[in-house]
């Protein structure tokens, strides 16, 4: 993100709003076990951890992959990560796969698995100049 280590990245099913995700989750309440304290009791712990916080300074192109059905990080995760981005003028591109979950890579269609794949490794050829 916030580094010019890398010359792309790839962030999928991510949690990357703290604040949002704590209660917006199949697994609500989890972040406060991992956390310590609830978000509403010291949200700047969970605003600190959260990428979305540091969009202003993440200058590696990013390719965010998210699936419609994904209940443990919804897809508002990953569309305020790309809106945020692109408000920015960010150099990023969003994938949504209908009809999948959290478990896309493990348990998702072939057909999408194999999509997913092909997108990853297209997006790496262009931005890595293989």
């Amino acid at each position: 993100g916030h580094t010019d280590r890398f010359a792309a990245a790839c962030s999928e099913r991510s949690a990357n709003n703290l604040l949002s995700l704590e209660f917006g989750s199949d697994v609500a309440g989890f972040f406060s076990c991992e956390l310590g304290p609830r978000h509403f009791d010291d949200p700047e712990e969970y605003l600190r951890m959260s990428p979305v916080t540091y969009v202003r300074d993440m200058n590696t192109p990013l390719l965010i992959i998210h699936s419609e059905e994904d209940l443990r990080c919804p897809t508002e995760q990953a569309t305020q990560l790309f809106v945020s981005m692109k408000i920015l003028e960010k150099d990023v591109e969003y994938w949504l796969f209908p009809g999948e979950s959290h478990e896309l890579t493990r348990s998702g269609s072939p057909v999408h698995r194999q999509r997913r794949a092909e997108i990853i490794l297209e997006y790496f050829d262009r931005r890595l100049n293989v």
